[in-house]
């Protein structure tokens, strides 16, 4: 069950482009208090070797998921360390999965796990935003850690979410 929709990915979005330093300081903030393992896995991405320009793409997806899990009014169990290496395990198998299969085959697989996906709109717009700055290409060791780590966010949400909804 999707928990986080669209108009509140999108009213999150907007949030989080208005927002001052001081105010992104502040939500960040409140993200270490309340999800610090999701703060910690986009704060070390610099020490594999990811620039602080591409940082900013991870930490504008955590910012903007953070809100948009507030936004959407419902409790969301703390993201566990054990939670987050689960969700990259199985995010990291659907890779080496897909890997030397025919373009059209892994198409097909990537628009199957997106369209049954528990958090598509909040996948849809990781994909985008990293899409829009050109990091699908993962041309270097950083780039694969910079986007692994971001989708993980989104894996680690939908994780939470659908844990709290089968209570």
């Amino acid at each position: 069950m999707e928990r986080i929709n669209l108009p509140v990915i999108v009213q999150a979005q907007r949030a989080v482009q208005r927002m001052s330093l001081e105010q992104k300081v502040a939500l960040t903030d409140e993200i270490f208090v309340k999800q610090p393992t999701l703060l910690a896995s986009i704060l070390v991405l610099p020490r594999m070797g990811v620039a602080m320009a591409q940082l900013d793409v991870a930490i504008h997806v955590l910012l903007v998921t953070f809100q948009a899990m507030k936004l959407s009014g419902h409790q969301w169990p703390v993201v566990t360390e054990d939670i987050q290496e689960g969700c990259l395990q199985r995010l990291t198998a659907r890779a080496r999965f897909n890997e030397g299969l025919p373009p059209e085959l892994v198409a097909q697989i990537v628009q199957k796990f997106c369209d049954e996906h528990p958090e598509r709109n909040l996948l849809a717009f990781a994909y985008g935003y990293l899409g829009d700055h050109d990091l699908w290409a993962v041309r270097t060791e950083a780039e694969k850690y910079l986007v692994l780590a971001t989708l993980n966010l989104v894996e680690c949400v939908a994780f939470v979410g659908s844990a709290a909804a089968a209570r």
